[in-house]
C-alpha cells in the first residue's frame, strides 16, 4: 500500500493507520519469535552472575578453611610435641625415681634379715609394701605414656604359648603363693602371632588383676580355640562385674572392688592400650557373684617343635644353685644402689666386688674371675652393662653368667640384648627376684656348657 500525493487527507490517514498496524503486527511476530532465546540469554546472564558470586564465596570459604587447617596443624604439632615431652619426662622421671626406690627396697631387705623383732618386721613389711605401691604406680604411668606415644612400635612375631606360660609361672607364682591362691595354667603347644614382650605384659596384668581382686582360691589361665584364632583366657572366682561397670573398668584409676589389695587401677587400662596397638580383640565376660573371664583373641600360627604337649602341666624352671661362697662382680654407677647390693649379697654369704667403672671391673675380674656378674644397664659416659660384659669376656676368654638390673624398660633391654642369654630384672627389684635371677643365671650358664 503506497501513499500518493493525489490522495485526499482522509485516504492518506487511513493508509498510514493500516501501514502502522502492519508494522506493529510484524514487530509483535518478530518479538514472539525472538522471545524464548532472549529470555534464555537474560537467564544465563543472571545465572552467570550468581555463579561468579558463589565462586567468590567458595574461594573465601576455602581460604578460611586453609587458615583453619593451618591453625589445627600447628595446634596438633604442639599437642604432639607436648605428648612427646610428657613421654620423655615420664621415662626420665621413672628412671630417676626408681633408682632410689630400688636402693631403699634392698636396704629394707637387708635390714629385715638383721631385725628379728616382730614389731620391727611388721614395720619393715609396711615400708616395703609402700615402696612396692609407689613402684607399681611409676611403672604403670610409664607404660601408659609409652603406649600412647606416636613413635611407639610393636614387633609382632611367633610366640610359643607353652614357653610363655612357663615364664608366667615363674613371674606370677610367688604373688599367688603369697596370697594363698592356686594359680593354674592349662599347657598348650599352640604358637600365636603377637609381640612377645607386650603379650607377656598383657598376660601379667590380667593375671595380677585376678590375683589381687579374686575372692576365691583359684585362678585359671588357658587357651580356647575359635576358628583361626585362640582366646587367651584368665578366669577368677571373684565377686564379678556388673554389665554397667564392664566398660569403665578399663578407665585409668578405676577400681570397682573394695578389696584391700594394693592397686592403682591402671593395669587394665594398660592391657586395653596394648591390645589396641597389637590389634588383639579384648573381651570381658562376667556376672555378679560368678567371677570374671578376661580374654584376648590371638591369631594362630604353626606348632613349634619342643613345645609343651597339650594336657601336660608346664612347670617353672627352678633355680637350685646355692649362692653362698660364690664370687659376684657388681657394676653399678649409683652409689646407693651399689651399697645396697653389697649389703644384701654379703648377707647371703657371697664374695662381693663392687665398682661403678668398667675399667675397675676389668681389673677385679683379671685378679679373680667372678662366678656371676651383676650389672646396671646404663653406666657412666654412655657405657652399658652389655659393653662391660663383652670386655670382661674378652679379657677372660670365656662367657660369664650375668644378670642385668636396670630402671630401663624390660623390652628395651631385651631388644638390646639380641641373642645374648642374659637375665633382665627391672628396678626396683625385690630380694627374692634378685636371688632367683642370680641363681638362674648361674644355673643356665652351667646348663649351656659353662663352668660352675
Amino acid at each position: 500500500m503506497m501513499l500518493r500525493d493525489s490522495d485526499p487527507p482522509e485516504r492518506q490517514i487511513e493508509k498510514l493507520q493500516r501501514i502502522n498496524e502492519a508494522l506493529v503486527g510484524r514487530l509483535e511476530r518478530i518479538q514472539e519469535q525472538r522471545g524464548p532465546s532472549y529470555a534464555l540469554t537474560r537467564t544465563a546472564a543472571v545465572l552467570e552472575r550468581e555463579v561468579m558470586a558463589r565462586n567468590r564465596d567458595l574461594e573465601a570459604a576455602l581460604t578460611d578453611l586453609a587458615r583453619t587447617n593451618t591453625e589445627l596443624a600447628r595446634a596438633r604439632e604442639s599437642a604432639d610435641e607436648a605428648n612427646r615431652a610428657k613421654s620423655r619426662f615420664l621415662r626420665a622421671a621413672s628412671h630417676d625415681l626408681l633408682q632410689p626406690l630400688s636402693a631403699a627396697r634392698l636396704f629394707l631387705s637387708h635390714l629385715a634379715e638383721l631385725s628379728p623383732m616382730p614389731d620391727q618386721q611388721a614395720l619393715l613389711s609396711h615400708l616395703t609394701e609402700t615402696i612396692e605401691s609407689a613402684e607399681e604406680l611409676i611403672r604403670a604411668l610409664s607404660d601408659i605414656a609409652r603406649l600412647d606415644s606416636r613413635n611407639f612400635a610393636m614387633n609382632p612375631g611367633p610366640v610359643a604359648i607353652g614357653r610363655l606360660f612357663r615364664r608366667l609361672i615363674i613371674d606370677m607364682q610367688p604373688q599367688a603363693a603369697a596370697r594363698g591362691i592356686d594359680l593354674r595354667f592349662v599347657a598348650s603347644a599352640v604358637t600365636v602371632e603377637s609381640d612377645p614382650v607386650y603379650l607377656r605384659q598383657i598376660a601379667q596384668n590380667l593375671i595380677g588383676n585376678a590375683l589381687k581382686y579374686t575372692s576365691g582360691r583359684r585362678v585359671l589361665v588357658g587357651l580356647r580355640r575359635d576358628g583361626d584364632h585362640v582366646w587367651l583366657e584368665v578366669l577368677d572366682e571373684g565377686p564379678g562385674i556388673a554389665l554397667r561397670d564392664q566398660e569403665r573398668i578399663f578407665n585409668e584409676f578405676e577400681r570397682l572392688s573394695r578389696s584391700q589389695q594394693a592397686g592403682h587401677g591402671l593395669g587394665l587400662s594398660i592391657v586395653q592400650r596394648a591390645c589396641q596397638q597389637l590389634g588383639h580383640r579384648l573381651e570381658l565376660r562376667s556376672e555378679p557373684g560368678r567371677g570374671s573371664c578376661f580374654r584376648v583373641a590371638l591369631p594362630v600360627m604353626r606348632r613349634i617343635e619342643g613345645a609343651v604337649p597339650p594336657g601336660a602341666q608346664a612347670l617353672p624352671v627352678r633355680a637350685t644353685i646355692p649362692l653362698a661362697g660364690r664370687r659376684v662382680l657388681v657394676i653399678e654407677n649409683d652409689d646407693a644402689m651399689r651399697r645396697a647390693f653389697s649389703f644384701l649379697l654379703n648377707g647371703w654369704g657371697m664374695e662381693v666386688s663392687a665398682t661403678s667403672e668398667i675399667a675397675t671391673a676389668r681389673r677385679f675380674a683379671r685378679a679373680q674371675a667372678p662366678d656371676v656378674v651383676l650389672s646396671d644397664y646404663r653406666l657412666d659416659d654412655g657405657e652399658t652393662g652389655f659393653q662391660a660384659l663383652d670386655l670382661l669376656e674378652a679379657d677372660l676368654g670365656h662367657s660369664l653368667p650375668a644378670l642385668i638390673v636396670s630402671a630401663e624398660t624390660a623390652e628395651f633391654i631385651h631388644a638390646e640384648a639380641g641373642n645374648r642369654p642374659v637375665e633382665v630384672l627391672t628396678k626396683p627389684v625385690a630380694e627374692h627376684e634378685l636371688r632367683r635371677g642370680l641363681a638362674f643365671a648361674i644355673q643356665n650358664h652351667i646348663r649351656q656348657g659353662g663352668s660352675g
